[in-house]
């Protein structure tokens, strides 16, 4: 659920709250300027960097949770001589009490990259569970349900995809999509690798293997008559270089690392 999904929820079942926003930085600070939290008299959702300025902040939005509070204010912070923080810059935030102009006026997030991840195994299952804090779009595709994990629940950008031939999955992508390819057969891999390299258009493509299994890949691909300057664009093995092991959640690290990378 994202920050707006709760604002939304807080504000259809009466929960008073209070949005705090950075409206403006300078120098060094820890979060950009559009980042919000959401205050209550109980709970604080969301970051603004955290430090003695979220703790300020936290405090000041709850005195302006009090009935008569006034409208929104608006406060300067320079983060090192007056908070102690290393930072060293500035940050102006904005306090408002939550309302329905305050959704109205809440941009719509652009997602940081659009990805089919094929394959419901013990490694796609724990980059997924590394997505659901991310700002991203997720098509996680199976054709066995039985490998979906029974209850977990997924947020909203995550969905489950159950579908049989999984490689035709690859037509419905959107321009520059990213895709991982994990599933639990080097057949069906293939398959599935040769139809987004015939797109084309891919923002990334991660294979999951050795180099070995790169090399019989690209063996096959030539013979099919892929164009060498399309096959030099997969990433096999996948993930950040550098970062050892072979334990799903490390080789989830590595490779959610790399899609991050991609700006």
């Amino acid at each position: 659920m994202t920050l707006r999904d709760t604002a939304a929820r807080w504000l259809a079942t009466g929960q008073p709250a209070v949005l705090v926003e950075i409206t403006a930085t300078r120098g060094s600070a820890p979060r950009e300027a559009g980042t919000r939290m959401l205050v209550s008299a109980r709970e604080a959702l969301g970051t603004i960097g955290g430090g003695r300025l979220e703790w300020l902040a936290i405090a000041t939005a709850r005195r302006l949770l009090a009935p008569g509070s006034g409208a929104a204010v608006e406060h300067h912070y320079p983060l090192g001589p007056a908070l102690g923080q290393c930072c060293g810059g500035a940050v102006t935030l904005r306090y408002s009490r939550l309302d329905e102009g305050s959704l109205q006026g809440w941009p719509a997030a652009t997602p940081r990259f659009f990805l089919h991840l094929y394959g419901a195994g013990h490694v796609g299952r724990a980059i997924v569970r590394l997505l659901t804090g991310i700002d991203c779009r997720v098509q996680w595709i199976d054709e066995r349900d039985s490998e979906f994990p029974p209850d977990e629940v997924l947020p909203p950008h995550i969905e489950k995809v159950c579908v049989e031939p999984v490689e035709a999955e690859v037509r419905v992508a959107p321009p520059l999509a990213c895709y991982l390819v994990l599933t639990h057969d080097h057949d069906l891999d293939l398959r599935i690798t040769e139809a987004i390299l015939k797109r084309g258009d891919f923002r990334y493509l991660g294979l999951i293997g050795s180099r070995a299994k790169r090399a019989r890949f690209l063996h096959r691909y030539e013979a099919r008559g892929i164009p060498a300057e399309v096959l030099d664009r997969i990433t096999c093995p996948i993930g950040v270089p550098g970062i050892e092991g072979k334990e799903p959640e490390v080789i989830a690290v590595a490779v959610v690392a790399q899609l991050l990378q991609l700006g």
